[in-house]
């Protein structure tokens, strides 16, 4: 059975908590994101209504909640997660966060992971540059962001 633990303590959950925050930015009122999806918060959608609204504390609850959601999706996909170098792990849970846990699952990013591979999943990782089929220059440069920070762990 695959472990279902989480690595997202300490200075590990902040420093995801702040690449995710930054690059999802807050909106505490629903707004419908590059695809059309009613967004709030973190770029939270489960359940989200235009109409919605959120203090800046529930929305950081949520994004804490969310994260080790995804991070838990993540693992159960994952060989040996806690293998992975922890910067290369954070980026991966940004990732996930990002693209959803299937997607992620699905990827070449996560089979090279499972080989091994971290520099070679770090590099599919930028692939991941489009929303509503176009290539959206946001998601290049948080891809670009994500992978340097995969690399310093990559790179030992």
């Amino acid at each position: 059975m695959k472990s279902t633990k989480t690595r997202l303590t300490g200075w590990v959950v902040a420093l995801v908590v702040a690449l995710v925050g930054a690059w999802e930015g807050l909106r505490t009122t629903a707004y419908h994101d590059i695809i059309g999806k009613p967004t709030i918060c973190y770029g939270e959608t489960k359940g989200v209504k235009m109409g919605d609204t959120a203090t800046k504390a529930q929305c950081d609850t949520m994004l804490i909640k969310s994260l080790k959601r995804h991070e838990a999706g993540m693992r159960k996909c994952l060989n040996n997660p806690d293998k992975i170098p922890i910067r290369t792990y954070v980026a991966f849970v940004s990732l996930t966060y990002n693209i959803g846990v299937g997607n992620f699952c699905r990827s070449t990013a996560r089979s090279r992971l499972n080989a091994g591979d971290w520099a070679g999943a770090c590099k599919a990782a930028t692939w991941f540059n489009r929303a509503g089929g176009r290539k959206v220059q946001g998601l290049v440069n948080r891809r670009q962001d994500e992978y340097k920070l995969c690399m310093q762990g990559a790179k030992g």
